[in-house]
């Protein structure tokens, strides 16, 4: 028998100063039996860090839901599709294959990658030279240290708030607060 998903509930409350985005979001979240909290913690940093892609690139006209994720390798692990069904933003954490990244090219206007954990940056200097020709692609990187304590955040039920102001996001969750700084590789 399979094991089944756990479902986490999330109400996100997003200040995106920097682009003029302030919006609250009641997610659900189904962690894999196989994902960690720390991933599941980062498809969450990824969604708050691009909530403002939604009024960018879609005029409010779309929705940035989480992907399939481990469940389905031919999903992003967050997305934004207009209401047309066009996908507009494709997210993967982690430390993503070349052929996913050209397909997730050419089946959206925008790919963005968030790479964390103490491998990333091998696996960045294997694939670097790999992903330079693909003009729609960003890489950021965020460190392993960060990732990690944002997995002990993790809860069925949460309460976060990001405050991006400066290309820096400020997440809080009322115990604590976290301040991220993405390295940007590409």
């Amino acid at each position: 028998m399979a094991i089944k998903a756990t479902i986490f509930k999330v109400n996100l409350s997003v200040a995106d100063i920097d682009h003029n985005y302030y919006a609250d979001h009641a997610l659900t979240l189904a962690r894999h039996p196989s994902e960690t909290d720390e991933r599941m913690m980062m498809r969450l940093l990824a969604l708050s860090f691009n909530a403002h892609q939604l009024n960018d690139l879609c005029n409010g006209d779309g929705q940035l839901v989480f992907g399939a994720g481990l469940s389905d390798p031919d999903e992003p692990d967050v997305w934004l599709k207009d209401f047309t069904g066009q996908t507009r933003l494709w997210i993967e954490v982690g430390q993503p294959e070349e052929k996913p990244l050209s397909r997730a090219c050419s089946k959206s206007e925008k790919v963005v990658v968030y790479a964390y954990h103490h491998a990333a940056e091998v696996w960045w200097k294997g694939i670097e030279n790999k992903l330079t020709r693909m003009d729609k692609l960003s890489v950021y990187r965020v460190s392993s240290d960060l990732s990690q304590e944002l997995a002990t955040w993790a809860e069925r039920t949460m309460q976060i708030q990001a405050t991006i102001q400066d290309g820096h996001l400020m997440l809080s969750n009322g115990e604590g607060t976290i301040e991220v700084t993405c390295e940007r590789w590409k």
